[in-house]
């Protein structure tokens, strides 16, 4: 592979990334220009750490090592211990020998004779029958670096009896700075999405990334609020051990958000044991169906985890609910360099009295007669408690609960 061929192959690559090309086309392409120019490539791994709330990182995988035509995967690895070999496979690994060596490149020649055992991945393309082997770190500066995303590793195999020559290796070496920086504006662009939607919630996330950031900039919806939070919270916090309460608060946490998520739902805000969400969809009537099914959604999956939490010797709760139909704005509010995206209006307000209302009507869920009104079909499976003048709020509500002859009690 000549000086040319090296130029031109590291503007595709630079070409590519300001395209956004996904990074499994960016590595399958790079991969066949490199065979197209004489390269005898026969398998590539490309992989690297991320910034993610459950997965550690993720590896591509190039292949044309089989009869068939080359195969590019993606495989993400997580965090959480699910894998109990994952870190046993990581210190017998050619990149944790670079990683903590402080070299850039390692390369063993897997010809008859060559010693192994060092590397169980090495002796396992030994017996496939490759015959050269190269590992490659790219390590990010300090202020490239972020999270666990501090290297980029590749490795490259080839199955050709000479293996790879000094100038294809002499060429690798320099087009993996290159691919390795395109990689990272994916990495960099995967991130911000995800810490977006993990801590603004997925439509505000998306919209605060497409741009929608001044601060006082809203929009007026008509929607569905939402407005929850677990029942004798402050009893549990002073009575249980102080190590159990994260766990409980996630544990509850998760079911309601997977149930508002599962039904379109946008989660805005966690307030202690609180969650805030809205439900914007086309109509009213199936903001309001998609929330309820969320709260009935909700509710079931609390009773399956009370039977397990209290299987275990765990502290068990319920949530209230008060669910409103109504206007509000969404966007920006704040200080000039501290902003938060969310919803404000007097029926934020209204949905919170909702809620608190349940305590002392002695029910889990609470919907206002204005969703009533908004979700006509949904009649039919609610009841009726009563009228009631809710703190803040000028004029009395007619408020209602599901029907326990219509739909399971927690």
């Amino acid at each position: 592979m000549d000086a040319q061929g090296i130029l031109d192959l590291s503007r595709w690559i630079a070409e590519a990334g300001l395209r956004g090309v996904p990074e499994t086309d960016l590595i399958g392409g790079f991969c066949e220009r490199l065979v197209a120019a004489g390269v005898p490539l026969t398998r590539t791994v490309v992989g690297a750490d991320t910034l993610h709330p459950t997965i550690a990182g993720h590896v591509v995988t190039w292949d044309s090592s089989g009869r068939n035509a080359a195969e590019v995967r993606r495989t993400e690895y997580g965090g959480d211990g699910s894998d109990p070999d994952i870190d046993e496979k990581w210190l017998r690994s050619p990149f944790h020998r670079l990683y903590t060596s402080g070299e850039t490149m390692l390369r063993l020649r897997l010809t008859d004779g060559a010693e192994g055992g060092e590397f169980p991945i090495v002796d396992e393309l030994r017996a496939q029958g490759a015959t050269d082997y190269m590992a490659i770190v790219n390590r990010l500066g300090p202020r490239a670096a972020i999270g666990e995303l501090d290297c980029i590793f590749s490795s490259w195999v080839s199955h050709h009896p000479d293996g790879f020559s000094d100038a294809q290796r002499d060429a690798l070496l320099t087009l993996t700075g290159s691919l390795a920086l395109a990689l990272r504006g994916h990495a960099m662009a995967h991130i911000a999405n995800t810490l977006a939607e993990t801590y603004l919630g997925r439509d505000a996330g998306h919209r605060v990334l497409r741009g929608h950031i001044r601060r006082g900039v809203a929009e007026e919806l008509d929607a569905v609020l939402w407005f929850s939070d677990l029942q004798g919270f402050t009893r549990i916090t002073d009575t249980a051990a102080p190590e159990t309460i994260l766990p409980l608060l996630n544990d509850y946490a998760e079911l309601v958000v997977t149930a508002i998520h599962r039904h379109h739902g946008q989660v805005l805000k966690f307030m202690g044991d609180g969650i805030l969400a809205v439900f914007d969809r086309s109509s009213a009537e199936d903001a309001c169906r998609a929330a309820l099914e969320a709260a009935e959604e909700a509710r079931a999956r609390c009773k399956e985890l009370n039977a397990r939490r209290s299987a275990a010797g765990l502290p068990v709760t319920r949530f209230y609910l008060g669910l409103h139909q109504g206007k509000v704005f969404y966007g920006n509010i704040g200080g000039v360099d501290r902003l938060d995206f969310t919803v404000v209006g007097p029926a934020v307000n209204e949905a919170s009295r909702i809620a608190a209302m349940c305590r002392s009507l002695d029910q889990d869920i609470l919907l206002s007669s204005a969703f009533t009104e908004s979700a006509p079909e949904c009649r039919e499976r609610l009841i009726s408690v009563g009228r009631y003048l809710l703190r803040g709020v000028a004029r009395p509500q007619e408020l209602y609960t599901l029907d326990p002859e219509t739909s399971g009690s927690a």
